[in-house]
């Protein structure tokens, strides 16, 4: 019975091994592009409606907590069914290894929101380019099992997020847009590299 568990064991350590050194191609282009437009769609709703109310900072975080998480329902369903339709067998441990690179971006992101506002939310106007810069790392741990040009990608969301502190240190204020600008490009380009990074890879292969 140890034998059998032991050889149970080692097949499953294979299997991990194996799915952590495959691209995956589970992400779907479709949804993250949905994700994007939904960042500009939110944007552009909520910076009509903070223009004529007095909405401050819960606000702020309802909605778009609210967006985030509606985006990665959308993703992680496609995520799912992409990924038992591509990686068969291996489907779980590819979706284990991808959720490994990028959760301790959200984790950190969730923290950092909640440290921030509990010891200094006069400073919560930092939070958008934050978590932008916080998301490109996790963009950036993904890139060893994605196309390359996803690197690009990482760039965008680390500069976007940069240029968001600076603006908004001038006036210290939340704006929506600098949510749904950097997210809603960001994810386009995702869905981007999705869609036409994997083709390029097997042609040059």
């Amino acid at each position: 019975m140890t034998e059998l568990r032991q050889a149970l064991d080692d097949i499953s350590a294979i299997r991990t091994q194996v799915a952590r050194g495959t691209q995956f191609r589970g992400y779907g282009p479709l949804s993250v592009a949905s994700t994007g437009i939904l960042a500009l769609f939110v944007a552009a709703a909520q910076s009509h409606w903070m223009a004529g109310s007095n909405q401050g900072l819960k606000a702020f975080l309802d909605v778009w907590i609210a967006t985030a998480a509606v985006a990665v329902f959308l993703s992680a369903l496609e995520t799912i069914f992409r990924a038992r339709r591509v990686h068969s067998g291996l489907a779980m441990e590819m979706i284990q290894a991808a959720a490994e690179q990028f959760l301790p971006a959200i984790v950190v992101g969730l923290l950092l929101t909640v440290v921030l506002l509990r010891i200094a939310p006069q400073d919560s106007w930092m939070l958008p380019g934050l978590w932008e810069v916080i998301f490109s790392l996790g963009v950036f741990a993904s890139c060893r099992f994605l196309p390359r040009q996803m690197f690009g990608v990482g760039a965008w969301y680390l500069a976007a997020g940069l240029v968001c502190l600076l603006i908004a240190s001038g006036h210290h204020a939340l704006s929506p847009w600098a949510m749904g600008i950097p997210f809603g490009i960001g994810q386009l380009l995702v869905a981007a590299v999705l869609r036409y990074g994997f083709e390029d890879a097997i042609e040059e292969s």
